[in-house]
């Protein structure tokens, strides 16, 4: 039966390492990939302290006053570094759907620990290695040490969950290691502010959308929920909230490089109920994990059914990746980059 709701996959048996206990999640993963393309993972080995860390200061630097928030603005339109005001994006545009801007702000940081050699800086390497901007150390004592602590933890569970997805396509565990060793993610903090006025006509916390790499790892910080996935029915269904869980959703990179056997699934963040008093703000930990820029994404192993074409063109990660942020980003400006 297909799945129509959210399932809550408990990893402990992948970790315990035993062939039985892998083979079972590995079967579990596949579903959940096939049927909604979403997933709650239990069990994770994060440590609750660093997400704690993460999440006060997080907190206190979308405490900030605006102007000191200013001070770190994103670069440029390609190059997602730094904050991004309340309704600056609409991820509707990644898309080519036109919506209002997202009632949200962010603060992203890329790769951390970025080698002299050349493949980091080449014009090859575009963007992808940009230099991440931060808050003063004076101003938010601890805040570039605890986001580097936790981009390598979530590198380390992203490793991981390639590991079982290539455990459930059938292929080699560590099919996947080579393509991501020198990975271009993104983690991006999200604060949604507490919505009392009016808003325009459409306008959401983060408008409908697919993501655009290989896995997204999402921790929300409480049960208030507004994160939404179409399922195969086409309903709007939410994820469901657990305590010390992550959520886990595939991107459009891994859609294409299982011929879509796995679904990158539409999703997004409603508002609260316009007549609630209580203070309905929220924020959301986001990791995007995006292979290395040159990994060519085309039809992987025992995806193509005897005698038929590939349903998608192959396509390097970096390119993928950087057409869709500058769409984001410009609100469709530059439809076509």
């Amino acid at each position: 039966m297909t799945l129509q709701s959210v399932p809550i996959i408990d990893l402990s048996p992948y970790f315990r390492g035993t062939s039985d206990g892998k083979a079972a999640v590995a079967q579990a993963v596949n579903q959940a990939c096939r049927d909604i393309g979403f997933l709650v993972i239990t069990e994770h080995q994060i440590p609750a302290e660093l997400i704690e860390r993460v999440a006060g200061l997080t907190r206190q630097f979308f405490d900030l006053p605006l102007a000191e928030k200013r001070k770190v603005d994103r670069p440029s339109p390609e190059m997602v570094r730094g904050y991004s005001a309340v309704a600056e994006e609409s991820l509707s545009y990644s898309l080519e759907e036109q919506a209002p801007g997202d009632l949200k702000e962010s603060f992203s940081i890329g790769p951390i620990v970025v080698p002299a050699a050349d493949y980091y800086h080449c014009a090859a390497a575009g963007p992808h290695f940009a230099p991440n901007v931060w808050p003063p150390e004076a101003l938010l004592p601890g805040f570039q040490a605890a986001y580097a602590d936790y981009f390598a933890a979530m590198s380390d569970l992203a490793q991981s969950l390639m590991r079982l997805f290539a455990l459930a396509l059938g292929l080699e565990e560590r099919f996947f290691d080579d393509k991501i060793d020198r990975h271009i993610s993104m983690f991006r903090t999200l604060s949604y502010p507490d919505i009392k006025a009016p808003v325009e006509a459409g306008q959401l916390r983060a408008s409908a959308h697919t993501d655009y790499g290989s896995l997204t790892i999402v921790r929300p910080d409480s049960a208030l929920g507004g994160l939404q996935v179409r399922n195969r029915q086409g309903q709007w269904v939410d994820v469901p909230y657990v305590e010390n869980g992550f959520v886990v959703n595939i991107g459009d990179l891994m859609m294409q490089w299982t011929n879509d056997q796995w679904i990158s699934t539409l999703h997004r963040v409603v508002n609260p109920p316009a007549a609630s008093d209580q203070d309905n703000r929220r924020q959301s930990l986001v990791f995007f994990h995006q292979p290395n820029y040159d990994t060519l994404i085309e039809c992987l192993p025992g995806c193509l059914p005897a005698g038929a074409a590939p349903r998608h063109a192959a396509v390097t990660s970096g390119d993928h990746l950087l057409s869709k942020f500058v769409k984001q980003t410009t609100f469709g400006g530059t439809k076509g980059a």
